[in-house]
Parts: C-alpha cells; sequence; structure tokens
C-alpha cells in the first residue's frame, strides 16, 4: 500500500513532536489574572526605557473576526541607542532585535510569560559591543518581566 505525500508528512511530523524551545528561553508562570500581568507588562516596558516597537495581540486580532481565544499576545522591545550600537558593530546581530517578550493566558486565566534573555538572544555574535548591548539589556529585560509578573 502505498503511503500518500500528506500521510507521509503526518507521519513524520508526529514522530518529530513539538519543537525545541529556543536556547536560554525562561518560562514563568503568574498567579494573577492575564489582564493585569498584560497591563503591567505594557506598563513595565515604558517604565523600564524600552520602546514597544509592536505589539501583536492575537486575542484582539480574532475578536475583530468574532472569534475568541485566550489571551495571547507578543510584545516586542528594544530601544534606539542600542539598535545604533548593535547595528554598527555587527549588522548581521539586528536580525535579533527587537526582542520578543510572549504572553499567554492559561486555561485557569492566569498568565505564562515566556522570553529569551538577551545575552541568550546574542550569544552566537562574538563582537565585544554586542555582548556589552545585550549585557545591559539584561537586567532592563528582567526587571520588566518581574514588575508584570508581580502584578496582581
Amino acid at each position: 500500500m502505498a503511503m500518500t505525500r500528506a500521510a507521509a508528512l503526518m507521519l513524520i511530523l508526529t514522530l518529530a513532536g513539538p519543537a525545541a524551545a529556543q536556547p536560554g528561553r525562561i518560562t514563568l508562570v503568574s498567579r494573577a489574572p492575564f489582564a493585569a500581568v498584560a497591563s503591567a507588562l505594557e506598563q513595565a516596558v515604558a517604565d523600564h526605557g524600552l520602546g514597544l516597537v509592536c505589539h501583536a495581540n492575537v486575542q484582539r486580532g480574532a475578536a475583530a473576526r468574532g472569534v475568541r481565544i485566550a489571551g495571547n499576545q507578543v510584545l516586542m522591545v528594544f530601544r534606539n541607542d542600542f539598535a545604533v550600537r548593535l547595528l554598527r558593530a555587527e549588522p548581521a546581530a539586528g536580525f535579533e532585535a527587537p526582542l520578543r517578550i510572549y504572553l499567554y493566558e492559561n486555561a485557569d486565566g492566569t498568565a505564562t510569560l515566556s522570553y529569551a534573555p538577551p545575552t541568550a538572544v546574542f550569544a552566537a555574535y562574538r563582537h565585544p559591543e554586542v555582548q556589552a548591548v545585550a549585557a545591559e539589556l539584561d537586567p532592563l529585560v528582567k526587571a520588566i518581566v518581574d514588575r508584570a509578573l508581580a502584578a496582581r
């Protein structure tokens, strides 16, 4: 019996299992309601001096089409002075910017937040200035995440 292409692809995907998470990614669960964490996350980005380059709010987008889904947002953050330093040092490192913070709603209404620290994101780039930018961004991103997860 010959296997169709679709069946073969399904078999490969089934055997492969879920994709591995990005090396160094940190995933944390809050006990606070998703909406409180989402609001605190946006405010923390502003308060810590990073710019919200893009905000993909999948829940809002789905609702505009009449589809209801659990909260799901990706915030992409960076700052121009870091970008200039990064690009002057190693233009290829610009591929990694802006940094992503992923937030989604759990079945119980709480939130899960996932991000990769900048030092992990830029680890492949050996230029000292790229590493310096990443090291400066690490505590900023951690402070943003910590503030968001402290929401109640």
